[in-house]
């Protein structure tokens, strides 16, 4: 501990010391009552510095950052809680939630993702079959004009739209393999470009 440090902790001390003493004297006909309302408040005080002290491990464990760009070419993507990775990603100009699928060809874009980027799924022609955990899927392709991740910007990238039910557009390995290097540790998604 530095001297700031000891001193800081010194009139913390002499300030409780002097607080404590003016509830006792005030309240000494009610000495339980008081000591139980001074517990609570150690209780309380505890607390706070507790909660201080671990916020940053509580804030990336309850709202885990989106991804972090390091100056070195990689995006550092937390596991949320759920156990996946997302990533947000601007499409034409408008932000997409993803979740990484590593196990997925393409990148697979709802229809009301896709509608949000400007594409019309009535107006497409879903040609295409996958084979998901739910059966086969009719899919379109098609071609998106920009994606945006942090400082890593691709044109004309192969996507395509599903034309059944599905809760979050994926970002699968066409995209992926863009990234020199992807690495999972540590309860976290590195890409390197």
């Amino acid at each position: 501990m530095s001297s700031d440090q000891i001193a800081q902790l010194i009139y913390l001390g002499l300030l409780v010391t002097v607080i404590a003493g003016y509830f006792f004297m005030q309240n000494r006909l009610k000495l339980g009552k008081t000591l139980q309302m001074a517990g609570i408040w150690v209780l309380i005080f505890i607390g706070a510095i507790a909660g201080v002290g671990l916020w940053q491990d509580i804030r990336s464990t309850v709202l885990p950052q989106q991804a972090a760009f390091v100056d070195s070419g990689e995006v550092v993507v937390p596991r949320a809680r759920d156990g996946h990775y997302y990533l947000n990603i601007n499409i034409n100009g408008e932000p997409i939630d993803f979740v990484v699928d590593t196990g997925a060809t393409d990148i697979v874009l709802t229809r009301a993702d896709a509608t949000r980027i400007g594409l019309r799924p009535e107006d497409l022609n879903f040609l295409g079959q996958a084979m998901t955990a739910n059966g086969i899927v009719q899919t379109a392709m098609v071609r998106l004009d920009e994606m945006e991740l942090g400082p890593f910007t691709d044109r004309a990238v192969r996507a395509s739209v599903n034309g059944g039910e599905m809760s979050q557009s994926l970002l699968g390995m066409s995209y992926l393999q863009r990234f020199a290097s992807i690495q999972i540790a540590d309860n976290q998604l590195v890409l390197t470009r």
